[in-house]
């Protein structure tokens, strides 16, 4: 009998791209979204349209702050593994709409914290994200440094997070994972990112705004390298150890079955390299804006995967040249029609 997987915002781009390979992978997979407008929803249909059919899916529209909604698809279908993804993303969008954080990421986490107190899953995978380490200034973001600064409230709603699965796997002992994502790109994006936004500009001939005048980097993760490290993690859930056996470089808790994670490649690229690598798989040079860093925003990231590689050994690290031009690529495909390129409008 194949496992059941429940994944929260499975029409999300990265909800939308695990799902898929469990499909693949014959798992049985409870899909919840709730298609917000945050983002383009005909692009979130378009996801749903790929997965629906399939066997083995099942999809339930739906918020899952709704009280009872996770409850009660736990009690039906008793999920082998969860993966959290559903969440209201952006660091700017934060600034304009804090409540919808507080709904999506800290009330929808509740519930599904709740459900899997009565129901426990052999592993809960949260969603988290580079973000949480806020204004630290070291060279490499690591899992053991704290993170007790964060300059957005997105961010800010994903350290309660942490720290609301933690404490659940204290009291339940629910092995949890946090996941900490580092700019996931690729095919299927969402729009209200760097990657989608400068691809339109360039296309279409408008300029694009480069922040911090320019000077900016990130660890840029390509979709398919991380789903290959999540596939990998999805069947190591965090054991409780002994205090003194926990490696220095692990974030495993002494007192619950709890880990953070950061997800990366690790080599940070400098955003005009980012900006180049469009340029050229787009074919047209980009007209660029240098403005200053906004409110909320940092300058860099950089992950340490000392763990992560401990843990799930050396996976598949896609240049920026060629994770950029896949992106182009679907991008150009899904947008073939001239007057969608031209008419569609993103946040």
């Amino acid at each position: 009998m194949s496992k059941t997987v429940l994944i929260t915002g499975y029409a999300g781009f990265i909800g939308f791209h695990f799902a898929h390979q469990l499909l693949q992978q014959g798992y049985q997979v409870i899909g919840v979204d709730c298609f917000s407008d945050y983002y383009d929803v005909g692009l979130k249909r378009s996801r749903h349209d790929l997965l629906a059919g399939t066997n083995g899916f099942t999809a339930i529209e739906g918020r899952i702050e709704e009280k009872g909604l996770i409850a009660a698809l736990f009690e039906q279908h008793k999920p082998d593994l969860v993966f959290h993804m559903a969440a209201q993303a952006g660091v700017r969008h934060s600034i304009d709409a804090p409540r919808d954080y507080v709904d999506a990421n800290i009330l929808g986490t509740f519930e599904i914290l709740e459900a899997s107190r009565y129901h426990t899953p052999s592993h809960l995978m949260l969603a988290s994200t580079s973000s949480i380490y806020g204004a630290n200034k070291i060279d490499e973001f690591s899992e053991t440094d704290k993170t007790d600064h964060q300059v957005s409230f997105y961010a800010a709603t994903k350290k309660a997070v942490e720290a609301m699965g933690h404490s659940y796997a204290h009291l339940f002992n629910i092995p949890t994972t946090a996941l900490r994502f580092f700019t996931v790109y690729g095919p299927w994006g969402r729009p209200d990112m760097a990657l989608f936004k400068f691809t339109k500009a360039i296309i279409e001939g408008e300029p694009i705004d480069l922040y911090n005048y320019g000077e900016m980097f990130r660890d840029f993760t390509f979709i398919d390298d991380l789903i290959a490290k999540i596939d990998r993690l999805k069947d190591l859930p965090p054991v409780q150890t002994e205090r003194d056996m926990i490696s220095p470089v692990d974030s495993l808790s002494p007192v619950a079955p709890f880990r953070t994670l950061n997800l990366a490649n690790g080599k940070p690229i400098p955003l005009k390299d980012y900006v180049k690598a469009i340029e050229a798989a787009v074919g047209i040079p980009a007209k660029i804006n240098l403005k200053p860093i906004p409110p909320g925003d940092v300058v860099g990231t950089a992950a340490d995967v000392t763990l992560q590689n401990s843990l799930i050994g050396e996976t598949p690290q896609t240049s920026i040249m060629d994770g950029v031009a896949s992106f182009v690529d679907w991008y150009r495909s899904y947008y073939k029609d001239e007057e969608a390129l031209t008419q569609h409008s993103f946040k």
